[in-house]
């Protein structure tokens, strides 16, 4: 199996998304590649069994791609072996009526995972500077101040957001949030073959949607935005990591090492000791039960 190095998929120079390649070699056979995931996997729970313990830190992991990118059923194979207790999945939909009554990063806020826990965003607060600047006029929406037209959704406005989300991921990465975050980079090719089976098998055909057809044809500037808020948001207590998404198992398999291979540097992670007057007395507990 080759080596992943994370520096080769996180984005710390300017990026050129259309120079990303949307596949990757490990120089082994899917059936390989699907062994390799589930021994990290398995890492990867007893890592998080132990930092629950801890209670100190939690970990948010954002996943961001076109449609049919991956991003369901990465979370399922990835996160397989964690105790449910610890791990939570927020899928971002379309605002409800009651979310737009607040500001926008506050549904994402609520969401956050409590320390001791994993947080699982597929699709995240970044769909506020995707498909709102491919669709502005979404924004009127969000019944803004100051904002009464497409017009007023400008650079400016951009900047802003950028700016909010930014200060927003280090404000919760300075309280303990270690942050992650993943774009699939899927090709065009490889999603027009994604949804064509959709269509062409009837148990898959739930997942299909007219509107994917429609957003197909905005490719160019959802990768133009992509590319935009990539640049603008990777930081180093908030990465963002280009992950080769053509192959299900092989960007599976690199996210979970990427995120294992992170999170075993933080030696502090520890079960916490027991007390002393426990510690001292657990013989005469076991005694104790024993010969109850």
């Amino acid at each position: 199996m080759k080596d992943i190095d994370q520096n080769e998929f996180k984005v710390t120079a300017p990026l050129l998304l259309n120079k990303a390649s949307s596949t990757y070699n490990l120089d082994k056979s899917e059936e390989d590649v699907e062994k390799a995931l589930k021994k990290v996997r398995k890492k990867l729970g007893k890592l998080q069994d132990t930092m629950y313990a801890h209670g100190k830190y939690a970990a948010l992991i954002c996943l961001q791609g076109m449609d049919t990118s991956g991003k369901d059923s990465l979370i399922r194979e990835v996160f397989k072996d964690f105790n449910v207790r610890g791990v939570e999945v927020h899928s971002f939909k379309v605002p409800t009526e009651l979310e737009l009554k607040h500001d926008y990063l506050w549904r994402h806020y609520i969401a956050l995972p409590s320390r001791g826990k994993f947080g699982v965003f597929n699709r995240t607060h970044y769909e506020n500077v995707l498909v709102t600047r491919v669709h502005p006029e979404y924004i009127l929406g969000e019944n803004l101040p100051n904002v009464n037209t497409v017009n007023d959704v400008n650079d400016a406005f951009w900047d802003k957001r950028f700016e909010e989300i930014n200060n927003f991921e280090k404000h919760i990465a300075d309280n303990g949030t270690m942050i992650f975050k993943f774009f699939l980079n899927l090709s065009k090719e490889e999603q027009k073959n994604r949804l064509l089976r959709r269509l062409n098998k009837q148990e898959k055909n739930w997942k299909f949607s007219a509107g994917d057809l429609k957003e197909r044809k905005l490719w160019d500037k959802y990768q133009e935005c992509y590319e935009d808020a990539l640049n603008r948001t990777s930081k180093p207590h908030a990465p963002w990591f280009i992950i080769p998404a053509d192959s299900k198992p092989v960007a599976r398999y690199i996210v979970a090492k990427i995120l294992y291979d992170s999170l075993k540097l933080y030696t502090d992670i520890k079960e916490p000791e027991l007390d002393a007057k426990t510690k001292a007395n657990l013989s005469l507990y076991k005694e104790q039960l024993e010969n109850e």
